[in-house]
């Protein structure tokens, strides 16, 4: 190929750093396949205004690129401080969820703990920064715990209770009301936070569909009954998509099980056909520096290696110093790794579920190898084929032909993908290899493409045929 392309796909969030449509079009130019919008702290206004402006850049760019809005869910945070309280290990606190805060240690918090927790359970302050030990549960709103470790307490601060079972109550009422805004707004995927087993998030999908949204469900893992090995393989199977959300999940766990956990979620979405985002702190220090350390290099390339397909940027496109700089890092890291380390082959097949279409899938790739093929081209209604041949890994492009604007932006994250869309035909697939012929698309006068399509163009589930074209 002449075109410089990467496998792995780079999700970046929105916010003050990259607000403008400039900078969201030197973004997508730079390597961003995917925006992200982060609903603890956007509103219905600025998220708006983030959604024309993605699309805007995209038209301009003419790439499609996807939009996930990203519930908040229960992330229980401290309430409005008077000022930052330091506090010392033995300091005893009040968590109050009726109060406003004097200045003093009775703190209040957004979330009723009082009705959930037991003596005895930890809880974390500032994500992990501060360990305190519930001592007992002093009202119906207030809980009163012991304080482990020196440290400073600021407003909004995430507060995290790894052994506190919250029954399922996992989508609040503000996610309630973020999710029926989203659904006719130009959202590809939905997020949900602290998802604890796939009920959760067919009660989200049940939800997605009673609003008339088309968006597709992604399961954030971060706590600690997801990881059950049984739960995670049910949850991965039931959505599609799942992110490794490292930070909270560290907290909840421990930060040695998160490698593990990352690998065995990565594994089970390359098995199930599903879309896997790598999150959290992959170029922390790029918030305030021009450059990545050596750690958050070898991090994004792990994710790489393992078969990630998709890494994400938080704080260093939202709020950094150098949010374009960052994209261009870790694409210059994903071009590096893909040509030098393959990913890890993974023994399991996809779920028996879709048995004919993973034999596709798999063929195709292998043909496509063996053939030193330019492409795959996929023609695909929902985005399936392309999912399914991306779940194989390939190590050339997975051009995606689809009639459904939604799909071509839901496929910009899938690996390996390049989504167009163009009219539903017999011949859509091939002639759009013939378009990108001539457009130098490929690097050889002779571009040899395996086409995967099906004899009734545009129903989706109908891929059964696998052909070897030759464009001169």
């Amino acid at each position: 190929m002449s075109t410089i392309f990467k496998r792995t796909k780079i999700l970046a969030t929105v916010g003050p750093s990259s607000s403008t449509q400039e900078q969201i079009e030197a973004m997508i130019t730079g390597g961003a396949n995917g925006f992200r919008m982060n609903f603890s702290h956007a509103t219905f206004d600025s998220a708006a205004a983030a959604i024309d402006t993605i699309r805007t850049a995209s038209r301009n760019v003419g790439k499609p690129v996807a939009v996930l809005q990203d519930l908040q869910g229960p992330k229980i945070r401290l309430g409005m401080l008077r000022e930052n309280v330091n506090v010392s290990a033995g300091d005893e606190l009040i968590l109050d969820h009726a109060v406003e805060h004097d200045g003093g240690h009775m703190l209040p918090v957004q979330y009723n703990l009082a009705a959930k927790v037991q003596p005895n359970q930890p809880l974390y302050l500032f994500d992990g920064k501060v360990k305190t030990t519930i001592l007992e549960i002093v009202s119906d709103t207030a809980i009163k715990v012991r304080v482990e470790n020196d440290g400073v307490l600021m407003s909004k601060k995430g507060i995290n209770l790894p052994d506190t079972d919250f029954g399922g109550d996992i989508i609040t009422e503000k996610d309630i009301a973020d999710i029926r805004w989203g659904a006719d707004k130009d959202i590809d995927y939905v997020s949900l936070s602290f998802v604890q087993s796939a009920d959760d998030i067919r009660k989200l999908r049940t939800m997605l569909r009673e609003y008339g949204s088309s968006a597709r469900v992604i399961a954030k893992i971060e706590t600690k009954a997801a990881i059950d090995n049984g739960t995670l393989e049910e949850i991965v199977r039931i959505s599609d998509g799942v992110m490794v959300a490292r930070g909270d999940l560290a907290v909840e766990v421990g930060p040695e099980v998160v490698p593990i956990a990352q690998r065995r979620i990565i594994a089970l979405c390359r098995k199930y056909g599903k879309l896997s985002i790598v999150a959290t702190q992959m170029m922390a220090s790029m918030v305030d520096n021009p450059e990545p350390t050596r750690a958050e290099v070898s991090d994004v390339a792990t994710a790489v290696v393992l078969g990630a397909d998709t890494v994400m940027l938080s704080d260093e496109t939202a709020m950094g110093k150098y949010p374009l700089e960052t994209v261009a890092a870790m694409k210059r890291v994903i071009l590096y790794t893909q040509d030098n380390a393959p990913p890890a082959p993974i023994s399991e097949v996809l779920g028996d579920e879709n048995t004919q279409r993973s034999a596709i899938g798999s063929a195709a790739v292998k043909l496509a190898e063996e053939l030193k093929a330019e492409a795959i081209v996929a023609e695909t209604k929902s985005g399936a084929t392309a999912r399914d041949i991306a779940a194989f890994r390939p190590n050339l492009p997975i051009v995606s032909v689809t009639s459904d604007q939604r799909a071509a932006q839901q496929l910009a994250l899938i690996y390996a993908n390049k989504s167009f869309v163009r009219p539903d035909g017999e011949t859509a697939g091939l002639e759009l290899a013939r378009e990108l012929q001539r457009q130098n698309f490929f690097d050889t006068e002779k571009a040899t493409v395996v086409i995967v399509s099906g004899r009734q163009p545009g129903v989706i589930g109908a891929t059964d045929t696998i052909r070897v074209r030759v464009l001169e």
